[in-house]
């Protein structure tokens, strides 16, 4: 049988196995995917998840879960040589090997991107991992939780600073999220008043969301600045250099949490160590049927989907000329290209990529949202409820469905988890600190030989009294009284 390497299991990765599995027919061909972790991740709900309002597990579907028919293996895919068709596996625990394929289908996603600013390696976190989202959570907590013991003053104000970098769908979604959740959090932290706590959304550019209109991004610049949180245009980020946010206008602060959303870029461990065709941003070279290659030439036995291609954008909306990295495309290339290669394994013809956006959905926190369709937008509670009814229905399977929406329905009821478990990263702090240990031996003491021992000291005679003295010299012998 063909084998076919599947090299991400995010989106596009998972999604093509998951129909592959659908479409092929026994024997037809064998799938394998290769992912580090073991599980696709719906970034939508990142968001959502660093609010407290979904819970993590809720967010990501695990791959052997729900590929039955796929072989999965949870370990990097470091080269790939399509000349000699295998690609080099390197697991977790062991020595990397060679993995021979007929086909490979590269879905490796995107990672952060950042720019040499002093501090930001150090200080910042991005938004693209579940982890990192759980960790945005729970520093937010644990952040309340200091600040609520602590007189007014720099340290404090410093915990209670919040600073998203990155005004695009990401950066404003998370932003307002945070509002929302810190603002919930009051009602829980009575040593906490409203103005205490600080909100700050860097922009390089005059403008955010660039996918709404002009109106509808200054409906929620204004929204945020009625709920407290400050958006700060045309305005780059000099400095993060021990939490103290330096901005191009001259303003100064500190903060204690920083998270970046300015931009990504193709996963860098693939496109830098592959023989295939990649342009000039960094992206694989795909067609619009997501086959590898130009118009004039066809890498054959090549797939690519995702946030890692540049796949042409037929129908006129993409930058560049095109598709965005999001997950939209994403989902719908990864459908689509396990239709063509099912296609090509049968000797039919492939059908082009050309999908139009129908709009953009913002979540801003609970009961807040915006949404865009050409001229047409919606802000307010409507465009919330249309943003959690189109993710609700997006979120792959419907055990993941109904897992997100019956935890939003309970939060009506009951209100979001305000537990912080930020001490998960180091979960051996409390054993180490009070585990008992063997004590160190002790040193015996060596022999000393008898030759070399110190001669002892002559006893000294006890001093006698007069009394005993006189009876001694006249041979007798007397008792003294003590």
């Amino acid at each position: 049988m063909p084998k076919i390497l599947i090299v991400g299991g995010g989106y596009a990765g998972f999604y093509t196995a998951w129909k592959l599995e659908k479409w092929l027919r026994p024997g037809e061909a064998e799938v394998t995917m290769v992912d580090p972790l073991p599980y696709m991740t719906y970034q939508p709900f990142l968001p959502e998840v660093a609010a407290g309002s979904i819970d993590p597990r809720h967010s990501v579907v695990a791959h052997r879960a729900h590929l039955k028919k796929t072989s999965v293996l949870t370990a990097k895919v470091t080269h790939v040589n399509h000349a000699a068709k295998t690609a080099t596996i390197t697991p977790p625990v062991g020595e990397p090997w060679e993995f021979a394929y007929d086909i490979v289908v590269v879905t490796a996603g995107a990672v952060s991107r950042t720019f040499p600013i002093p501090g930001v390696a150090d200080q910042a976190i991005g938004l693209k991992t579940i982890e990192e989202a759980v960790a945005i959570r729970d520093k937010v907590l644990t952040n309340f939780d200091k600040a609520a013991q602590l007189p007014a003053g720099p340290e404090r104000d410093r915990l209670l600073t919040f600073v998203v970098i990155g005004g695009g769908f990401a950066g404003i979604e998370v932003f307002a999220e945070l509002r929302s959740f810190a603002s919930s959090l009051l009602t829980k932290y009575p040593e906490i008043a409203f103005e205490d706590t600080h909100f700050h959304l860097i922009e390089a550019m005059g403008r955010i969301m660039p996918e709404v209109s002009e109106s509808t991004a200054l409906w929620v610049i204004k929204n945020l600045a009625e709920r407290g949180a400050e958006v700060h245009l045309n305005t780059q980020l000099t400095s993060a250099v021990d939490g103290v946010i330096e901005l191009s206008t001259g303003e100064s602060f500190e903060s204690d949490l920083i998270v970046w959303t300015a931009g990504v870029m193709a996963n860098p461990g693939i496109v830098r160590n592959t023989d295939l065709p990649i342009e000039e941003r960094g992206r694989l070279k795909v067609r619009t049927d997501l086959r590898v290659g130009t118009e004039d030439e066809i890498i054959e036995g090549a797939w690519g989907a995702g946030d890692i291609t540049a796949v042409p954008d037929l129908s006129g909306g993409g930058v560049g000329g095109f598709c965005v990295p999001n997950a939209q495309h994403a989902v719908r290339q990864g459908k689509l290209m396990a239709k063509n290669i099912v296609a090509v394994l049968r000797g039919e013809g492939t059908v082009e990529y050309n999908h139009k956006n129908l709009g953009a959905v913002a979540g801003l926190g609970v009961g807040i949202g915006a949404f865009q369709s050409g001229k047409f937008a919606i802000k307010g509670f409507p465009a919330w409820v249309a943003h959690r009814g189109y993710h609700g229905l997006a979120m792959p399977s419907w055990e993941r469905k109904i897992r997100v929406v019956g935890g939003w329905v309970l939060n009506v009821f009951l209100g979001r988890d305000i537990v912080s478990i930020e001490a998960v990263q180091t979960p051996r702090a409390v054993f180490e600190q009070f585990a008992s240990r063997p004590k160190p031996p002790v040193a015996a003491t060596a022999a000393v030989p008898a030759e070399v021992k110190a001669p002892r000291a002559p006893r000294k005679a006890p001093v006698k009294t007069p009394v005993e003295v006189a009876a001694a010299e006249s041979g007798t012998e007397s008792v003294v009284a003590p």
